[in-house]
């Protein structure tokens, strides 16, 4: 078996000879997590520690060389190893959660990559210093770091994690407009400007997914929203990785000619479906921060104060379920949603309907069929 144990008598300390097939090297090594072989025994326990290792397919030098941990070289080395699957945006928060706050704990903690269990990451989400979110997105790093090395066979099992109701998170109020006020924003931005945010409230995507829109992405019919742009970069693939074709709304049709109109007037010529007249990019694309700009100058004319985000997507989506009253099967069906919870935030009920109940009276939510509604409205 590899490895052998040897005694210096300057030191009177023990210590494991190793070979490295990398560097073709003998290695000598002198700490088994973090404590020094100063017995026999402590020596022989890091030697079968590492034969362990070998037999089981895992071993990785570094957990017994590096800082007397795997996990801070794994971290590093899992992040790049995985970088091209990721977006821009999800790469800098991983590099964040990384560098900050995991690399510091285990180099404080010195346990192995295979040691990390529910105690161990119980101690790190207290003492990251974040609010709940925060905590989270930095335990889902470690979580998907730590999947990876399972799936690589590096541990031979998953850890338990703490549920999401550990990490007290507060979910925010969704701030939404009602449908006249939502348009009355919209109608007081430049009238060149407007068909891509009439595009956000119609059907129900991420500003980011505007600006990435190509005309090829529009078969007269249909958007195949495919893209986005992430830490202002173009990255081929939406927040979620997934593919979604969104049938164009009848309403929205003169905006369409309008932006059609605008490009040949302006004789732009561009990849994007939307485009920005004065913009300085050769491709005359939008950017989220022009969007966000006129967005809150539109905002400020109506005396409102509410993000882009919440007053297209999030208002279009409460008004379905608010005013309109339908189902949340029906909402999530609109907007695409992946999971049924997502849209669940959105069922608010206004307050003149909250009176209404509480005095007694019957009202019907989330039963009438779309179509129902529809004339119930004319």
């Amino acid at each position: 078996m590899k490895g052998t144990i040897g005694f210096d008598k300057r030191s009177r300390r023990f210590y494991v000879r190793w070979y490295d097939n990398k560097t073709r090297k003998t290695i000598r090594i002198w700490f088994y997590k973090g404590i020094k072989l100063e017995t026999r025994t402590l020596a022989d326990k890091l030697l079968k520690s590492m034969q362990g290792d070998v037999e089981n397919g895992v071993f990785i030098l570094e957990k017994y060389t590096q800082n007397q941990t795997d996990v801070v070289p794994y971290l590093k080395r899992w992040l790049e190893s995985v970088k091209g699957n990721l977006s821009p945006a999800t790469y800098k928060d991983y590099r964040n959660s990384i560098d900050n706050h995991l690399v510091p704990f285990f180099k404080a903690k010195l346990v192995q990559l295979h040691e990390i269990q529910y105690d161990v990451i119980n101690e790190l989400m207290s003492k990251i210093p974040r609010s709940g979110k925060g905590k989270l997105n930095v335990i889902y790093c470690l979580r998907a770091c730590l999947d990876y090395a399972w799936r690589s066979k590096r541990i031979q099992a998953m850890p338990a994690f703490p549920k999401k109701k550990d990490y007290n998170i507060v979910e925010p109020v969704i701030k939404w407009l009602p449908s006249d006020r939502q348009e009355a924003v919209l109608s007081s931005i430049p009238v060149e400007h407007q068909p891509i945010f009439w595009w956000l409230k119609y059907h129900l995507r991420r500003p980011s997914e505007a600006i990435a829109l190509l005309k090829e992405d529009f078969d007269g019919e249909v958007f195949m929203v495919q893209r986005g742009f992430s830490a202002r970069q173009v990255h081929n693939r939406t927040k979620t990785g997934e593919i979604h074709a969104v049938p164009s709304v009848s309403d929205f049709m003169k905006w369409i000619e309008l932006e059609r109109a605008k490009q040949l007037r302006c004789g732009i010529i561009s990849p994007y479906f939307f485009v920005n007249p004065t913009s300085r990019k050769t491709d005359k694309r939008y950017t989220l921060d022009f969007l966000e700009k006129t967005w809150k100058k539109a905002c400020k004319l109506c005396g409102e104060n509410i993000g882009l985000y919440y007053g297209t997507k999030h208002s279009t989506a409460s008004q379905m379920v608010n005013e309109k009253h339908y189902s949340i099967d029906e909402v999530q069906l609109a907007g695409d949603w992946k999971r049924r919870e997502s849209v669940t935030k959105y069922a608010k009920v206004e307050v003149s309907a909250r009176k209404a109940l509480l005095e007694g009276k019957i009202i019907k939510f989330a039963t009438i069929s779309p179509l129902k509604a529809d004339k119930n409205n004319q």
